[in-house]
């Protein structure tokens, strides 16, 4: 209920009022989220730079290469710090990932093949010509292992540079970044898969299979608590850990196999709330103040817990982690991985060595031509159409930000240049850069071929 203050003759909403009248859709709240995570990506990158080009670079680097032990006698996993951020907290990153493409493919904009027709070519093209430009670049020996480094797309970089431009960017136009960086996800998560994984252990490997079984067992057991999936989970990230392939990668197994469809009847559940709803009305009357109240407090948090059961599993975790995904482990792993050292005397020979240049040119002309080029063939031979209120100005924009490559190339370039680190050097510097231009590039353009909507009367009030 809306108060009016006596001192201000203002009405006033309490935030608990706010929550029910806030009503955001998963790809809203998705957006929201992953906007605020650019801009804590862009501050966490910046400091880790600073702190890599400062006397406190000695200290950086040990305080990451501190080892760590989780477990007990017998049984232990002794990581540093930096492998636990990359190999640990990126598996819950994953898992994110892997919720959003479940749910993007089975009810989001990937679930209609029409209208996913367009975004998917548009990513392919854009991881295609990224890898295809730095393999001419470097087309032999070890640094030819960086080719997956530029076909990555940092949504929540890109996001967040698009939040800047505000309303001179159409809804669609987020829905199809959304679009084709998730489809983008999904391509990194089968190049590291596929192409970045050394050794096999098959014990392991196994044991990975057999638990993956039993959650598909407990998917088709009509099992809905999510404790169940998180207990089996950690085991299939511990045989991935053993197996050789990125450990990471079990986050995404495991979000495939949580429960996308709630169990409950529609019917149900409304005659339920509407019960519930009248029993709460009619021992408010006894006494409206709640925490004196006990049969309304339970009234009230029976609500609560049949409205949060009624969720499939998959958007309640997706719900859950999408917090600390988005404002914790992110900005935790741009710490631990941007802080790039810079040596000014020798920045010539590092922008013009052949793994800087590639990624560097996949990144910035590689998506410009696959995503834009790929998107133009596909409306010029009838295959999609482009989504109402767009242009190609809009497209090449999308094109330039889909070459902000961050996160996902700075994870592919750990895995790749693992045993070269002066190589590892040049990838981080090439995605930095690289990143920065493209970024800058797709803003501008962006800002010039575009049109900020008129206020009208109706929004001047609001």
């Amino acid at each position: 209920m809306r108060r009016k203050s006596k001192a201000a003759g203002k009405v006033y909403t309490a935030p608990w009022e706010k929550a029910f009248a806030t009503i955001l859709t998963p790809l809203e709240e998705f957006i929201h989220r992953q906007t605020t995570s650019g801009i804590l990506l862009m501050l966490f990158a910046v400091v880790a730079l600073i702190i890599a080009n400062t006397q406190l670079n000695e200290s950086y680097h040990h305080i990451l290469q501190t080892h760590f032990v989780i477990g007990f006698e017998g049984f232990q996993l002794s990581k540093t710090l930096h492998h636990w951020i990359n190999d640990g907290l990126m598996a819950l990153f994953f898992l994110v990932v892997g919720l959003e493409l479940k749910r993007e493919l089975l009810v989001g904009e990937l679930a209609n093949v029409k209208q996913a027709s367009l975004p998917i070519i548009a990513a392919v093209g854009g991881m295609l010509m990224p890898a295809l430009i730095y393999a001419a670049i470097n087309p032999e020996g070890h640094t030819l292992d960086g080719w997956g480094i530029p076909m990555a797309t940092d949504i929540a970089f890109a996001l967040g540079a698009l939040a800047l431009l505000g309303n001179r960017i159409p809804q669609n136009l987020l829905m199809f970044l959304v679009a084709l960086a998730i489809v983008d996800d999904l391509g990194a998560v089968v190049v590291i898969a596929v192409f970045y994984t050394e050794t096999i252990n098959l014990s392991a490997l196994l044991t990975a299979g057999f638990t993956i079984l039993i959650l598909i067992g407990l998917n088709l057991g009509g099992v809905r608590r999510i404790m169940p999936y998180s207990l089996i989970g950690v085991i299939l990230w511990i045989a991935m850990l053993k197996s050789g392939v990125h450990a990471t990668l079990a986050g995404v197994l495991l979000a495939f196999t949580i429960p996308m469809k709630p169990k409950y009847d529609p019917k149900r559940f409304l005659t339920l709330v509407n019960e519930s709803a009248a029993h709460i009305k009619s021992i408010f009357g006894q006494n409206d103040n709640i925490i004196l109240n006990d049969a309304l407090r339970s009234r009230v948090r029976a609500l609560g817990q049949g409205v949060y059961k009624v969720q499939a599993p998959a958007q309640v975790l997706e719900h859950k982690l999408h917090l600390p995904s988005a404002y914790l482990i992110i900005p935790i792993f741009a710490l631990a991985n941007a802080g790039v050292p810079i040596n000014w005397a020798e920045f010539g020979e590092v922008i013009s060595h052949p793994v800087t240049v590639g990624i560097g040119a996949g990144l910035i002309f590689g998506k410009l031509i696959g995503i834009a080029g790929f998107t133009w063939l596909a409306v010029k031979f009838g295959v999609s159409s482009l989504p109402k209120g767009l242009n190609f100005n809009h497209i090449i924009g999308v094109a330039f930000m889909g070459g902000i490559g961050f996160t996902m190339s700075i994870f592919i370039a750990e895995l790749g240049f693992a045993q070269y680190p002066s190589d590892l050097l040049m990838a981080k510097t090439g995605i930095l850069f690289a990143s920065l231009i493209s970024g800058l590039i797709g803003f501008a353009w962006l800002y010039f071929k575009t049109i900020k909507p008129a206020k009208t009367e109706d929004t001047e009030q609001h």
